[in-house]
């Protein structure tokens, strides 16, 4: 059985030669099939640590999981024109790590930015999936969540100390998050943030902001039913933090009642987007994906 332990970091490069970082868990001679984390927009593979450990270590049935950094995030190289922090690129990007390593198809779970790109793979590339968690993200998103986004993405405070960290999130986050203790903000500024140079800067290319500069909030973003209606033919589960101001309820029951098997999983007391850290969720997401194992019934 992998332990908790077996942990590699791989580098891989992306089609146009920058180097990227997955995180990957288990062993490759897994049989069961491989899950492919995909993090929000400024967010890393550390988000999915403990979901990912609890999958590839599951005593009966454990599976390779993969974890990307994205250019311009956590240990992949950093893109030196910011216009590549685009869906166009970063999906190519998905598609060449998935490749390299042998994992397709593969459940996708993908937070947020990640579920678009999970969307957008199987309009190219439907055989790639084999089930998608849609984390706090569907085919309409609510311009009062972009707009909170694009007003801290590359523009938070510099910390003097992780503990400092943690207090500028919580200040950021607590309304959404109301039920994180002091140590979950401690950990939440250790993902945020690293050490460089003698400074904490954020673990992310801080251009990333230039993504969202773009957006007309005249003109609601175009939706994505098209790209949903592509998961037709795979299991699809949403998770939707109670409190998020980016994933609608009203979202949610279209989508379920276009994908009519569609599991819906609510989080309560978060917001945008839910941490996938709690037992109870880690086992939904589990019970999931294997039932992504069984070939669908004709």
């Amino acid at each position: 059985m992998p332990s908790a332990t077996d942990v590699t970091s791989v580098f891989l490069s992306s089609p146009d030669g920058l180097r990227l970082h997955a995180r990957c868990y288990g062993r490759p001679s897994a049989t069961a099939l491989p899950v492919v984390c995909l993090p929000g927009l400024a967010r890393t593979a550390e988000d999915f640590k403990k979901l990912a450990i609890t999958l590839a270590s599951d005593a009966e049935r454990p599976r390779r999981v993969i974890a990307l950094d994205y250019r311009g995030r956590g240990l992949s190289d950093y893109d030196r024109n910011p216009d590549n922090y685009s869906f166009q690129t970063e999906l190519a990007d998905v598609l060449a790590v998935m490749t390299a390593l042998d994992v397709m198809p593969a459940v996708i779970v993908g937070t947020s930015r990640g579920g678009i790109l999970a969307m957008l793979l199987a309009t190219v590339r439907p055989s790639a999936l084999a089930g998608v968690v849609l984390n706090d993200i569907g085919p309409v998103i609510e311009p009062k969540g972009l707009m909170r986004i694009r007003g801290y993405v590359g523009k938070l405070p510099q910390p003097r100390s992780f503990e400092e960290g943690g207090e500028i999130l919580r200040r950021l986050f607590s309304a959404q998050f109301p039920k994180l203790t002091q140590e979950d903000w401690l950990a939440s500024a250790h993902r945020a943030f690293k050490k460089q140079d003698g400074a904490l800067v954020p673990t992310y290319d801080v251009r990333l902001m230039k993504t969202l500069e773009g957006i007309n909030f005249e003109k609601p973003f175009p939706p994505l039913w098209k790209e949903f209606g592509a998961l037709a033919h795979v299991p699809v589960m949403c998770v939707r933090g109670a409190n998020s101001d980016l994933l609608s309820p009203e979202t949610v029951e279209a989508m379920r009642a276009r994908h009519g098997g569609m599991e819906v999983l609510e989080v309560p007391d978060q917001g945008h987007a839910p941490l996938l850290v709690e037992a109870d969720v880690i086992a939904h997401l589990a019970a999931f994906i294997q039932r992504c194992d069984e070939p669908p019934a004709h």
